[in-house]
């Protein structure tokens, strides 16, 4: 994976910057930078070059060494870098030293497939509670968690501490359902709804359109086979 210009669409209020903006490519990368140093961990290796992590990411070394410098610079020549405390530094830098309680509205099948993923929780994310408006899906188990009645979302969200919103959702229910979630004071929130929300400044949307992925796939897969026969 060497092209990350495909990534999810992010919209932020005013008010939603950090107070050291990284470029929103480079936060793509240091993902996969901390996602093959986490296996490298696992596999007991301590020092990584710069070219050795580069090429398990699938960037090139200046690339790698631009992002890192956002971070700060914990390479040292001729030695590499240290794997588990760049992993460290890259993770503060992501937000991930904090605990991150994240709740999904919508319980069908994209909702119950997130719900019971595991690899949430060894990444720094609590998946605490699950909604449905079903009335035939609502008291339902979802892996660990008990769907809830997203009429109670408000009362469940502030009693689980839940600071990070997944949205299932049809197009048709998902800015209603989004503005009670701001409004019940969450400020993180990822939508797979098919449809553009509007946020208010403070607020950080991550929009994952499936479909439009596709068509980004399809469009670099023609330029590698050429058209078809005929056109």
């Amino acid at each position: 994976m060497t092209s990350l210009d495909s990534s999810p669409e992010a919209v932020h209020g005013d008010g939603g910057t950090a107070a050291k903006q990284i470029p929103p490519a480079a936060v793509a990368r240091l993902t996969i930078y901390l996602r093959a140093l986490t296996t490298m961990l696992a596999e007991g290796v301590e020092r990584v070059s710069s070219e050795s992590l580069a090429e398990a990411s699938g960037v090139s070394s200046s690339t790698l060494r631009k992002d890192l410098s956002h971070v700060g610079s914990y390479g040292t020549r001729g030695v590499g870098y240290e794997v588990q405390y760049l992993s460290r530094h890259i993770s503060a830098a992501l937000g991930l030293t904090r605990d991150w309680k994240v709740a999904i509205v919508g319980a069908g099948n994209l909702g119950k497939a997130l719900a019971r993923y595991g690899g949430f929780e060894s990444r720094g994310f609590d998946v605490v509670a699950i909604f449905d408006a079903d009335q035939m899906v609502v008291g339902n188990e979802v892996g660990w968690l008990r769907v809830s009645d997203v009429a109670d979302l408000e009362p469940v969200l502030q009693r689980t501490g839940t600071n990070m919103v997944v949205l299932a959702l049809p197009a048709a229910v998902a800015q209603g359902v989004c503005d009670r979630v701001i409004a019940a004071g969450v400020r993180s929130i990822l939508s797979f709804a098919p449809v553009m929300l509007q946020v208010p400044p403070g607020v950080n949307l991550r929009k994952v359109d499936m479909a439009t992925e596709l068509q980004i796939l399809a469009y670099h897969a023609q330029r590698i086979r050429g058209p078809e026969d005929g056109e």
